[in-house]
């Protein structure tokens, strides 16, 4: 088999947007790109096998506390997953690829994680502010610019009343153009979380440790009101 170029990854990556894009299923990519990195021909761009420093660092900071039930969206392979679980949540993780949710089941047989196949733009009603605690980590920016407002709208929705929504993102200026994937997310559209109840407790932009000329969202909202008894 023919060595991947350096930029061989992010090649097969729109060549697998665009062919869904054409299909007219705008996530049927997602699916692709994990079966075709099982096959060694291609790279999934954030499978960094290890859960992200934005979340340790905030987690480590905060002392979050345990027995909240935990939803984590669009989870890949499961690193923030089992990281989240380890802070003593209850956790369903889920993601829209089945090569994803099965592969994070090879990776982790023993693990106390749900791990469910679902779609972020059509998850299952009963998790409407079922989750103390939610993680948006990096799956809204990977869908198209005109998917955001929905995605967003339906990641607010899961968080429960008391609960907390961390989310984090690479950054983009306004008015800036994206050639994606990814779609890093505007100001403007980090601030959308904090809608449908939610409110910004803190928002930061803090540069990637590897690139520092990428700036990455941390996110941290809460829904008004206290959680059910």
């Amino acid at each position: 088999m023919r060595a991947m170029s350096r930029s061989d990854p992010d090649e097969r990556t729109r060549a697998l947007v665009a062919e869904s894009a054409r299909g007219g299923d705008p996530t049927a990519w997602f699916d692709r790109l994990y079966r075709a990195a099982e096959a060694g021909e291609a790279v999934v761009p954030w499978d960094r096998r290890a859960p992200h420093r934005l979340l340790v660092e905030w987690a480590q900071r905060h002392g979050v506390v345990a027995d909240v039930r935990a939803l984590v969206v669009g989870c890949g392979l499961g690193d923030d997953a089992e990281y989240v679980a380890s802070l003593g949540h209850e956790t369903i993780a889920f993601d829209v690829a089945n090569a994803a949710v099965e592969g994070a089941w090879r990776r982790f047989p023993a693990s106390d994680v749900e791990y469910v196949v679902a779609d972020v733009l059509d998850p299952p009603a009963r998790w409407r502010e079922a989750f103390g605690f939610v993680l948006e980590s990096l799956t809204v920016q990977s869908l198209p610019e005109r998917l955001h407002p929905g995605a967003i709208r339906r990641v607010t929705e899961f968080v429960a009343p008391g609960g907390t929504l961390l989310v984090i993102a690479t950054a983009r200026d306004e008015g800036a153009p994206a050639d994606g994937p990814p779609w890093p997310l505007t100001r403007g559209e980090l601030d959308a979380f904090g809608s449908d109840g939610l409110q910004p407790v803190r928002i930061e932009q803090i540069p990637d440790e590897l690139q520092p000329s990428v700036r990455r969202w941390r996110g941290e909202f809460r829904r008004v009101g206290s959680a059910a008894a």
